[in-house]
């Protein structure tokens, strides 16, 4: 059974991700695989310099990826360029993923499922819900992002209500990081016996 896993910024998925990994369930991160196939030594790296040049590169020839995604974020051509060199990367370590998986399930963290009509990928799709206030705090702890810019990506991605209706299950992250686990629990209880039963 695959799961793709999906919420907005700073609504909990990397912490999810790490507890359904602890219960021995294999999980992979699309966006680490998207950070990876821009690295220096990743497969769209070259790609990269053919299309943008090295007007993004820091003094370390790596791509500065703050001023990057300042950039795309005002031009929309060029976020569906760096797309069509990333994505199809990022598609490739999905389905090798899931070929060389063993755990009774498996979980994709994907923020963007709503945004890209995925949905269909999955057996099923969980959503984490989180308020605007509460992510733009968890953000800003995390990346050092002011609020401007964290508003900035929220109102890029879908709507709470847009990756609501696409998903199978929906659990909320409002709360403490024990209540957030105990509902997590719930799910992977739940995934385990649809597992064993497909």
């Amino acid at each position: 059974m695959l799961v793709g896993l999906t919420g907005g910024i700073g609504s909990g998925k990397s912490l999810a991700g790490d507890f359904f990994k602890s219960k021995k369930i294999d999980v992979i991160d699309a966006d680490d695989l998207a950070y990876i196939a821009l690295a220096k030594e990743g497969k769209g790296y070259k790609n990269f310099l053919d299309v943008f040049g090295k007007t993004f590169l820091d003094e370390n020839s790596k791509i500065d990826r703050k001023a990057l995604r300042e950039h795309i974020f005002k031009n929309p051509e060029m976020k569906n360029k760096l797309e069509s060199i990333v994505h199809p990367i990022v598609q490739d370590g999905i389905l090798d993923f899931i070929n060389k998986s063993q755990s009774r399930y498996r979980i994709i963290i994907v923020p963007l499922i709503a945004e890209t009509k995925s949905s269909s990928f999955y057996d099923r799709v969980l959503a984490i819900e989180c308020k605007k206030e509460i992510q733009i705090e968890r953000a800003s702890k995390r990346d050092s992002s002011n609020e401007k810019q964290i508003l900035k990506i929220i109102k890029s991605q879908a709507s709470t209500e847009d990756r609501n209706k696409i998903a199978n299950d929906v659990i909320k992250n409002n709360g403490t990081k024990e209540e957030f686990i105990k509902l997590l629990e719930d799910v992977h209880t739940k995934y385990l016996m649809l597992a064993d039963n497909d």
